[in-house]
């Protein structure tokens, strides 16, 4: 087979599969690109043709993409990176980013505390920038932020990657969450109430946390009586029970002020740990991704977090 020449090739197909990839629809990517539905499905059939491969599957929710598709999406979505660098060199200070996105990557922990206010300054500092929040956590972040999938990461501790950098953005530690209608009113907790109450534990996995840990030290255990992956969930979860959940303080505070639950300190000593934020090394000659770098160090500031400056490779 003889290889494509690039001059063959509209490169604007290149923006239309960044759109299908992200959004998993024609009619979801048409509105995005403000194109009609008709011209994204006539560039998709070039798409194909150019690859030889089918590259999206309808299913039940829209598109789905092929081994083929998720091959070429990094590498797609790296070129197009390098395009908008490129405009930046010639327009160093835009005023406006109208179709412009940055994905940042956090848990729901960060983007309960955080996300609101990152999305009211990125509106001040970067007006047309659409903020998209993508979940996880320490154990996937570097791979996420090599492979593209995400363009920002705040997380708890550290990582190495190559041409992966990261800036500790302060120190995190835990409160605990209760209803506060079925907790007398008194601002602490005693070790012994902790133990004996049902606690609700929320992991990515695991049935052991640093509870347990600090409880085992003391000589005592506690009975989780659920666990679940999302902090979101917590209110429904403990409102009209006795039960209680230790979560990051950060977290623990927004929840409090939202639904009206009691917020009270831990009655055993955990460990505070590192939060930092990471990103891929070239992607800071991008204006938008600055733009959403600052704007993540103003809130941690504006949250009152310990603030740790410097960075690390």
């Amino acid at each position: 087979m003889n290889p494509i020449d690039i001059g063959d090739v509209d490169l604007n197909l290149f923006k239309i599969f960044e759109a299908l990839f992200e959004e998993g629809g024609a009619s979801r990517a048409a509105i995005r690109l403000n194109m009609t539905q008709s011209a994204v499905s006539a560039s998709l059939r070039r798409l194909r043709e150019v690859y030889s491969d089918a590259l999206f599957v309808r299913t039940g929710r829209g598109l789905a993409p092929t081994s083929r598709a998720k091959e070429l999406a990094p590498i797609v979505s790296e070129a197009l990176d390098r395009c908008r660098q490129s405009l930046a060199i010639a327009s160093p200070e835009p005023t406006n980013f109208h179709g412009r996105s940055i994905s940042v990557g956090m848990s729901d922990d960060f983007e309960i505390a955080l996300g609101r206010q990152l999305i009211e300054t990125l509106t001040r500092i970067a007006p047309g920038l659409r903020l998209i929040f993508r979940q996880t956590h320490s154990q996937i972040v570097s791979d996420a932020l090599a492979n593209q999938e995400m363009d920002l990461a705040v997380f708890a501790g550290a990582f190495a990657g190559r041409g992966l950098r990261h800036r500790l953005v302060g120190e995190g530690s835990y409160a605990c969450l209760i209803d506060g209608s079925q907790h007398k009113r008194r601002p602490t907790l005693s070790v012994d109430e902790f133990s004996s109450r049902g606690h609700i534990l929320v992991s990515s996995g695991g049935v052991v946390g640093i509870v347990d840990e600090a409880l085992a030290a003391l000589g005592r255990r506690r009975t989780v009586i659920a666990s679940t992956t999302h902090f979101a969930s917590l209110p429904h979860l403990l409102h009209g029970t006795q039960a209680v959940a230790t979560i990051p303080e950060h977290a623990a505070i927004a929840i409090a002020q939202l639904t009206g639950l009691a917020l009270l300190p831990c009655p055993v000593d955990l460990p505070r740990y590192p939060i930092a934020m990471g990103w891929r090394s070239n992607s800071m000659r991008d204006a938008a991704v600055v733009k959403a770098h600052t704007a993540i160090l103003e809130c941690f500031e504006a949250q009152g977090f310990r603030f740790a400056r410097g960075t690390a490779p």
